[in-house]
């Protein structure tokens, strides 16, 4: 059998470890001194006031959500993510509205988010998928309207869009730890903001509804602890030269796709950097993507689908939409996500070019 491509591969190693026995070393293994460096680390690394780290990114976005009042209320939400990213506006008590994306880059649009306000909107959720920063109107038609924006950024830790960093743009920005993210702590999130409200609520929400030696309201535990706070302050000293080795690498798929036929490659926007979190390739006829994915596991290279459209999942079938949704669900069913991690070698994206420009020709 031919050796295995991953799709993702997490850059860990010795210098995780002795951050780990050091906290081992202090007997304080929970949420402590060493969170409270990361959160430091993350809000100043953004540009940020404040950082509350939780347990995944998923707390982090129901920790933002509660934060901003969105109980009993409607939250805009992209078809085009993960299902984590509605579930956490169902957790925290409010009602997702799907809405459309656009077509190459899967964000949402800052028209899609103006004809989805209504009377009971609490608040948008866009996300910046795969390591593609917003634009920056989605921010200023919310302002406009006087809406918070509470934005997942699970993908987007060191994008940048005019300029500034993702995280120092919304009301709230929520990040991801993950193994599949570019820098882990095995699992983990992080809340960014300027709002000092926010950041008190998030903080008290995820300590039980603690603050000040009182218990102030109902919470849960969603702390991040120090051990996995060590790794990521050694994750986030890594951070730029792992965004620049997938930069680097996603060029490299740019190129030897470039002239396969019905293979669209991602377009990074002028005035932006994407971090290249996940490397989607769209293909422009029906079936394709399916066929490409079996004929990669054949050979036993790892890919996945781009992201879900919501509504087809029976879970977020019920919920109320806004238009017919098409390009998520186009996006869904033609995206498709493949290898790009530090280990990846030339040879192997070589291979996986040609089974795709195979796969092209035979259908």
């Amino acid at each position: 059998m031919k050796r295995r491509v991953f799709l993702a591969r997490p850059l860990v190693g010795e210098a995780e470890l002795n951050a780990v026995r050091k906290v081992f070393d202090t007997g304080f293994l929970t949420d402590g001194e060493v969170t409270r460096e990361f959160e430091n680390r993350i809000a100043n690394d953004v540009g940020a006031k404040f950082c509350v780290a939780s347990s995944s990114g998923t707390t982090a976005i129901e920790l933002s959500l509660r934060a901003v009042g969105v109980a009993g209320r409607e939250v805009v939400v992209p078809d085009l993510t993960y299902a984590a990213t509605a579930d956490a506006v169902i957790s925290a008590g409010g009602i997702p509205i799907l809405v459309d994306v656009d077509i190459p880059h899967g964000n949402v649009s800052a028209d899609a988010i103006e004809a989805a306000i209504g009377p009971r909107t609490a608040c948008i959720l866009p996300v910046s998928l795969f390591g593609n920063p917003l634009e920056t109107d989605v921010y200023e038609v919310c302002a406009k309207n006087g809406i918070p924006v509470v934005e997942d950024a699970a993908n987007s830790l060191g994008a940048e869009v005019g300029g500034r960093r993702v995280g120092s743009l919304a009301d709230a920005s929520c990040f991801s730890f993950h193994p599949r993210k570019i820098a882990t702590t095995g699992e983990g999130g992080a809340v960014t903001t300027d709002n000092s409200e926010i950041e008190s609520s998030c903080r008290s929400f995820k300590t039980f509804g603690s603050a000040d030696g009182h218990f102030l309201t109902h919470g849960t535990n969603y702390k991040l602890s120090n051990i996995l706070a060590a790794i990521g302050l050694v994750q986030l000293d890594r951070l730029e030269y792992l965004i620049r080795v997938r930069r680097e690498k996603a060029s490299v798929y740019d190129e030897l796709l470039s002239k396969v036929e019905h293979v669209v490659t991602p377009v990074e926007r002028g005035g932006s950097r994407c971090t290249y979190q996940t490397y989607v390739i769209y293909f422009d006829r029906d079936g394709l993507r399916d066929k490409a994915m079996k004929a990669l596991s054949g050979e036993n290279v790892e890919s996945q689908i781009g992201a879900h459209a919501l509504h087809v999942h029976p879970a977020f079938s019920s919920l109320r939409r806004i238009g017919d949704l098409r390009r998520a669900t186009d996006l869904y069913n033609r995206l498709l996500a493949l290898p790009l991690h530090h280990e990846l070698a030339n040879e192997d994206q070589r291979r996986i070019c040609d089974i795709i420009l195979d796969t092209t020709n035979r259908n």
